[in-house]
């Protein structure tokens, strides 16, 4: 049973999509859903099917009070490490928002402030608030939409069915074709990468 608000304020939820990947961005989004909002198949988007969560996107940026997305993209995640990526990516969504939220309730343990604006880390957050449902569908959707077009451009690793997430699969292409320019370097792409050939 998802809540409709954590407080009483005009509360913004945030989270992140592709954290775990090998390749392409780590994508975050924030929303602020209207009072009354509800939605039957919301979720956190990681129970709903594909198809579920492309059917909810034009629903939800058509009834949100306000939405941002960002991309953060590998040459930066190789920078300053995924964690703060991940962070910087729901700063950049939060920065997006035409109505500035009271409270942001993110996704997960880790969160840096924004704007003097009071936050809490909720562990499954996803599972719990509709906004921070919300914006894991979004998140998820416009990185799944990113994904598939850079698939047209290296199709050998299959983006469009692995997201960039590390199936045996993709890792075989990595074996095979090496990375792309697309590929997070700081990343273990290969498990015999921490073996030594000695």
């Amino acid at each position: 049973m998802l809540h409709q608000y954590y407080q009483t304020l005009t509360e913004a939820g945030t989270d992140e999509a592709g954290r775990g990947c090998l390749a392409g961005p780590v994508t975050a989004s924030a929303i602020l859903l209207p009072s009354k909002f509800t939605h039957p198949l919301l979720n956190d988007s990681k129970q709903l099917s594909e198809k579920s969560r492309m059917k909810l996107k034009p629903y939800l940026e058509d009834t949100a009070v306000c939405f941002g997305v960002a991309h953060v993209f590998p040459e930066e995640i190789d920078k300053i490490n995924i964690l703060n990526a991940s962070i910087k990516a729901m700063h950049l969504a939060i920065d997006q928002l035409t109505e500035k939220p009271e409270f942001i309730i993110v996704d997960g343990n880790r969160f840096k402030p924004y704007k003097n604006i009071p936050f809490e880390c909720i562990i499954k957050g996803d599972a719990k608030y509709m906004s921070i449902a919300a914006a894991s569908v979004l998140a998820k959707t416009y990185r799944d939409l990113y994904m598939e077009k850079l698939h047209l451009e290296y199709p050998m690793y299959n983006w469009k069915k692995n997201k960039g997430y590390p199936t045996k699969e993709h890792r075989e292409a990595i074996r095979k074709y090496g990375i792309s320019k697309y590929h997070r370097k700081s990343f273990k792409q290969l498990p015999e990468q921490l073996e030594l050939n000695l």
